[in-house]
């Protein structure tokens, strides 16, 4: 990935990582995350930056057993879908994570590529 492709989306692990996550909401109420102009919902292109919920809860979840090279050193890991308000973010979980878990959001790191990615812990 080219550095113009990670515009936005690395300030938004920063700012995760300073405990300022936050994502991008219309004035409709649709929620969305960087880097992104216009809303996925209704086209709307005023998009305001709002704190993201401390709290998210699993929505669903895989254990990874046969992963990509990207993540080869990796296996097993558990990748969860977790809703935090509006937005619904995608991460690593505990092993032992379950539908309903509530979760907060940090930063963690492959131990394949050592690239930064989110991570959820229970709460």
């Amino acid at each position: 990935m080219s550095d113009h492709e990670n515009a936005g989306y690395d300030e938004w692990l920063d700012a995760i990582a300073g405990g300022d996550g936050y994502f991008l909401e219309c004035g409709n109420g649709h929620g969305s995350l960087p880097p992104r102009r216009i809303c996925p919902e209704c086209g709307a292109t005023d998009l305001e930056t709002t704190p993201l919920p401390e709290a998210g809860t699993v929505e669903t979840y895989t254990v990874v057993h046969v992963a990509a090279p990207s993540f080869a050193d990796d296996v097993p890991y558990t990748t969860a879908v977790a809703k935090f308000g509006p937005v619904r973010l995608t991460g690593v979980a505990d092993d032992d994570v379950e539908v309903g878990t509530d979760v907060s959001v940090k930063i963690g790191e492959s131990e394949t590529t050592g690239d930064r990615l989110l991570r959820f812990e229970r709460r």
